[in-house]
């Protein structure tokens, strides 16, 4: 099973930010795909099931650091569920507002 995973999605199945961190500065794409989910998507599924199993808070480690590294807060998975999405169903309101910092951001460096 430690194979199967990416390293980077590896680093956010273990909610391992200092590592997640480190290959994002090395490289890996904060909006890299694999097993039909988003880095971010990932990541907020993590963080929202975790503390769903386990009864603790929740945590935005992973999703601030994807979202520090340049994530796309509104890129879909190939399910067609945005990080937004995710971050709903699991009433995940710290990444939300982070989500809707990022995209209110993005929209404002656009213009």
């Amino acid at each position: 099973m430690s194979d199967y995973w990416t390293p980077a999605h590896r680093a956010v199945e273990h909610e391992d930010a200092e590592t997640l961190a480190r290959l994002l500065a090395d490289g890996s794409d904060p909006d890299e795909v694999f097993s039909n989910m988003t880095l971010l998507t990932h990541a907020i599924d993590v963080e929202g099931d975790g503390s769903l199993q386990s009864g603790q808070a929740l945590t935005v480690h992973t999703t601030a650091v994807l979202l520090a590294f340049g994530a796309d807060p509104q890129l879909a998975d190939p399910d067609g569920r945005t990080p937004m999405d995710m971050a709903n169903h699991y009433g995940h309101d710290l990444a939300v507002k982070l989500l809707q910092a990022h995209i209110s951001g993005r929209a404002a460096g656009n213009r």
